[in-house]
């Protein structure tokens, strides 16, 4: 063959082979690419977050786990509210995990009332429970900014023209507690008007109960039981945990609150030594806020204010009729008095497990010091439970028992406690039999079951029944709710409660 004849083979040849090493460079050149992008993601991550990312940096603990589903597209965002904004609300939370998530539901709903613009709310960092955790750390911060676009503006933080570096200074102040629609709107409105700007630094009850617009009351119950998911960390471990102990059967979740600050904090001593009682005492005076010093705790006790001991708990959960089989979640933080103290318990229902003690150390590692995420465990392991029984009323109590209204009034056995100290001197004073003594236990708590019911009015708002406790306005379709009372279930016990055999 001529060369003439030869060179359109050899240019379509080189043509081809040219088109080859292109393509072969251009996959090389995206795989490098790529694998620098991820590496300035990582340390971008690391400065930001140290969490964020550490599974692409060949950490033990990866941010999405094996075990655990692939968290969901998320679904499209909501069309967003158009309003004219009158003003920024800062807010900063006090308290522990569960009394902060009710004022941030309250704080939404206040800046829907008033068209303000909300900055994330801060998280209390300086109460007895130092935990340092900001709002991203334990709740999924873009589906809380996305989910309420169509109620309010949610920001992360101020414009810088109103920050602290341009000598902007915000009018900081505390709402008065237990305050309606009309407190706000004719008190606190036209403040912004002259202060762009407001600072709440209490955010705790500072919305009332009662007297508010229904769709006041739904926004609270869509903030709460929508809007407010922990991180998909959390999640993953809190699911972990409630799969580990559902396979060893049906669960009980006790809420025992005889923990340092509840005991310090309300002057309950009962069954605690002298050097103890002395102890506890000083806790309470080192914090300020803690106003009551001089506390008398068997008087305290009597009245009801004082959270059941851990002995106390064993004969009450006995005279309910729970078996010594019955499987039992304690979700709380260290008992005061550590092990011996629950020895008595222990020794009555075996079965009792804890968080430490069915994740590995690796697991809570990054939880062990941040007390709001060891909170935010107990309290999906709590709303998971088939019974759940508080010790003491307190702000983790009533939440969870308003999560559980709201999934179809899951049984919460609310005890009565100024009965259940007077049944439990009578009977170990040898006044009431055993037979006598579970009896009036079953009596007492007949109603108190967690079943459909009004909240309780009372002339004080303080004694009123808590909104997050029964936010019924928010599962029921008629204003009055009269529809889902009557349908309540007066079994103490659920069958599925005594495991079977083996389990």
């Amino acid at each position: 063959m001529r060369v003439g004849e030869k060179l359109p083979q050899l240019q379509g040849q080189m043509i081809q082979r040219t088109r080859r090493l292109q393509v072969w460079f251009i996959r090389v050149c995206s795989g490098i690419l790529v694998w620098a992008c991820l590496l300035q993601l990582v340390s971008v991550g690391e400065m930001w977050h140290p969490r964020l990312l550490t599974g692409l940096a060949g950490s033990t603990r990866m941010w999405v786990r094996v075990e655990d589903p692939l968290p969901s597209s998320p679904p499209p965002l909501v069309p967003a509210r158009e309003y004219t904004s009158n003003g920024f609300l800062k807010v900063s939370c006090n308290g522990g995990l569960n009394q902060m998530r009710a004022a941030i539901c309250d704080m939404v709903t206040i800046a829907r009332l008033l068209n303000l613009t909300l900055v994330i709310p801060e998280l209390d960092k300086t109460s007895f429970w130092a935990d340092h955790s900001n709002f991203e750390d334990i709740f999924d911060l873009r589906h809380f900014i996305g989910s309420l676009r169509d109620e309010v503006r949610i920001i992360k933080r101020l414009p810088k023209k109103f920050s602290q570096r341009y000598q902007y200074q915000p009018l900081v102040m505390p709402p008065v507690s237990w305050s309606n629609e009309k407190y706000y709107l004719q008190q606190i409105l036209p403040l912004f008007s002259k202060h762009r700007v407001i600072h709440f630094n209490k955010t705790d009850a500072r919305l009332a109960n009662n007297g508010i617009s229904i769709e006041l009351q739904r926004l609270r119950c869509r903030v709460n039981f929508q809007a407010l998911k922990f991180t998909h960390e959390i999640e993953a471990l809190g699911n972990k945990l409630v799969r580990i102990i559902q396979e060893k059967g049906p669960y009980l979740a006790l809420h025992l609150r005889y923990e340092m600050d509840m005991l310090a904090f309300s002057g309950c001593t009962r069954g605690c030594s002298e050097e103890e009682a002395e102890e506890l005492k000083r806790l309470r005076y080192a914090f300020p806020w803690w106003r009551e010093k001089e506390i008398v705790s068997e008087e305290r006790r009597s009245q009801g204010l004082c959270p059941l001991t851990p002995e106390e708990t064993a004969l009450i959960l006995q005279a309910l009729g729970f078996v010594n089989t019955t499987q039992i979640y304690i979700a709380s933080g260290e008992i005061f008095g550590s092990e011996r103290r629950l020895e008595a318990l222990r020794a009555t229902f075996p079965r009792i497990v804890k968080k430490e003690m069915l994740l590995g150390p690796e697991d809570i590692r990054l939880f062990r010091n941040h007390s709001s995420q060891m909170a935010a465990l107990d309290f999906m392991v709590s709303v998971a439970s088939n019974t759940f029984i508080p010790t003491y009323d307190g702000n983790m109590a009533r939440v969870v028992e308003g999560h559980r209204r709201y999934l179809g009034f899951k049984k919460t056995i609310h005890l009565d406690r100024k009965r259940l100290v007077e049944l439990l001197d009578l009977h170990q004073n040898g006044t009431l039999s055993w037979d006598e003594f579970s009896d009036a236990v079953r009596l007492a708590h007949e109603r108190k079951m967690g079943q459909p019911a009004h909240r309780r009015i009372a002339d004080k708002p303080k004694e009123e029944d808590y909104f997050y406790a029964n936010p019924r306005e928010c599962f029921c379709k008629s204003t009055s709710c009269d529809d889902l009372l009557g349908t309540g279930n007066k079994t103490i016990i659920e069958p599925d409660m005594i495991p079977k055999k083996g389990v």
